[in-house]
C-alpha cells in the first residue's frame, strides 16, 4: 500500500511539472514595440536665417542706420569720384534723403524711385551754386561736398514724386546738413556741408536703389 502511495505521488509530480513547461512554451509571445512605442526622435530645428553682412536686423529699413558699414575705400577730400549711369536715358527720382552717424563715418543716403541704375559725380567745391540759376546756397559747415546724381529724370516722366528737399541735419555728426536742390537737366543735385574736407566714398545699393555716401570722422 505504501509503494503504491509513493508511485502515486511521484506520477502527480510528474504531470504537474509538464503541465507548467506547457504552459510556459504555449504563452504568446510579447508584442513588437510599434512606431509609438518608440522613442520619438528628437525633431532637428530649423537653422535661424543669418543677416547679410553689414546688415542690422535691429534697424528699420527706413532708417540711414540699417545700411551696414561695407562699401569702397575712402577717396581722398581732393579727389572727384564719378561713375556712369547703367542705363541710358532719364528714369529715377530722388525719393528720399537720410542721414545717420556710424562708428568712424556718418552717412548720407539718397532713395531713389523709378527705373534703371545711377550714375553721379561727387566732389568738394568752393562754394554750393545752384544749378541754372548759378545763385548761391546756404549750406552750414567748413566744407561743402557737391553730390550730383545722374540718370535722373521729371516726375512727370519717371512717375514717382521727388523728395520734398526739407534740409536734413545730423546733430554731433562730421555732416552738418544735407541741402537736396532738385532735379536739373538730368541730374539731382545735393549739397553736403561738413566741418572740413574729409575723406569720402560713394556707392550704389539696391531693393530699393539707393546712393550712399559716407563721410569719414
Amino acid at each position: 500500500m505504501r509503494r503504491r502511495t509513493t508511485m502515486t505521488a511521484a506520477l502527480v509530480a510528474v504531470l504537474l511539472t509538464a503541465a507548467g513547461c506547457a504552459t510556459t512554451d504555449d504563452a504568446p509571445a510579447s508584442p513588437a514595440p510599434t512606431a509609438t512605442d518608440s522613442p520619438a526622435a528628437s525633431p532637428t530645428a530649423s537653422p535661424s536665417p543669418t543677416p547679410s553682412p553689414g546688415e542690422d536686423p535691429s534697424q528699420e529699413p527706413g532708417d540711414a542706420t540699417s545700411e551696414g558699414p561695407g562699401g569702397p575705400a575712402f577717396e581722398d577730400p581732393a579727389n572727384v569720384v564719378t561713375a556712369e549711369p547703367t542705363a541710358a536715358g532719364a528714369g529715377l527720382t530722388v525719393t528720399d534723403v537720410r542721414a545717420a552717424t556710424h562708428d568712424g563715418f556718418d552717412r548720407v543716403v539718397f532713395d531713389l524711385g523709378g527705373a534703371g541704375a545711377p550714375g553721379w559725380r561727387v566732389e568738394y567745391v568752393d562754394d554750393a551754386l545752384d544749378d541754372g540759376s548759378g545763385l548761391p546756397v546756404e549750406v552750414a559747415g567748413g566744407a561743402v561736398l557737391q553730390v550730383r546724381i545722374s540718370g535722373v529724370g521729371l516726375p512727370m516722366d519717371t512717375g514717382v514724386e521727388e523728395y520734398a528737399g526739407d534740409v536734413v541735419t545730423l546733430p554731433g555728426g562730421a555732416v552738418r546738413q544735407v541741402v537736396y536742390r532738385f532735379m536739373f537737366e538730368g541730374y539731382a543735385t545735393a549739397f553736403l556741408g561738413v566741418d572740413e574736407p574729409r575723406p569720402f566714398r560713394v556707392f550704389a545699393l539696391q531693393d530699393p536703389a539707393r546712393v550712399v555716401v559716407d563721410i569719414e570722422r
